[in-house]
């Protein structure tokens, strides 16, 4: 992964590579903050949807009306056809489970290396959820001890980083410490230095494309006028 692509990364407001299509790109409701109170009180059997419309205004939500009114249209579906599979008649079930899509592994590492500022109520929360198996306490840590001295150009922090990664028992931050290793001189000067190759890459590609473009229609001459006129 080239410098330029690695800050392009970590500067992202969002995580580049799991957007979905414009054409079906979907937003997060803005009453997914307080979903999971709405849950808690619906399960404590305060089912009055004014009640708890006005209880999350109180606690900062901007939303409607109508939108609570269709979560709590969920919620008592859902009891309903949870009735509907109990033998006879018995009493209601206390407790609805709200479906959460899975948190895939590539979402996982953007909660962990998105900065603060930029992290919702809802993906803090996952965040610490995260930080709660000891497993993953050492990746946490490391992916972001990386990220902040690559965003903070902190060059010497990085031989510091580079033996924790090397001693630790995740043998993919310890492939990763080895690659860096290898290409020590420029990963370093990669974390010091606020200059990049971007410009050079990005004039190599264009000079690419019109090549491509020219293919078997033209010498190096007319290619050089392209190149000159384009600028």
């Amino acid at each position: 992964m080239g410098e330029r692509t690695v800050f392009t990364y970590l500067a992202a407001p969002s995580f580049p590579e799991w957007q979905p299509s414009p054409r079906r790109r979907s937003r997060p409701s803005i009453l997914t903050p307080y979903k999971s109170y709405l849950l808690e009180q619906w399960n404590a059997g305060q089912r009055q949807t004014q009640q708890l419309f006005e209880d999350i205004q109180q606690q900062g939500y901007q939303g409607t009306y109508k939108t609570v009114a269709k979560y709590t249209h969920q919620l008592r579906q859902a009891q309903r056809q949870q009735l509907s599979t109990l033998e006879g008649r018995g009493p209601t079930p206390a407790s609805i489970e709200s479906k959460q899509p899975p948190l895939s592994a590539r979402r996982a590492a953007w909660l962990v290396l998105n900065p603060r500022p930029q992290r919702s109520t809802e993906d803090e929360s996952l965040r610490l959820e995260l930080q709660q198996h000891p497993e993953l306490v050492t990746a946490i840590h490391l992916a972001q001890q990386f990220a902040d001295l690559v965003r903070q150009r902190l060059p010497e922090l990085l031989d510091l980083w580079l033996e924790q990664a090397s001693n630790s028992s995740i043998k993919q931050f310890q492939n990763f410490a080895k690659s860096l290793q290898e290409d020590y001189e420029a990963v370093k000067a990669g974390v010091t230095l606020a200059v990049s190759n971007g410009q050079v890459e990005g004039q190599i590609n264009r000079l690419k494309m019109l090549k491509r473009q020219m293919y078997g229609r033209a010498g190096f001459d007319l290619l050089q006028r392209r190149v000159v006129l384009a600028s």
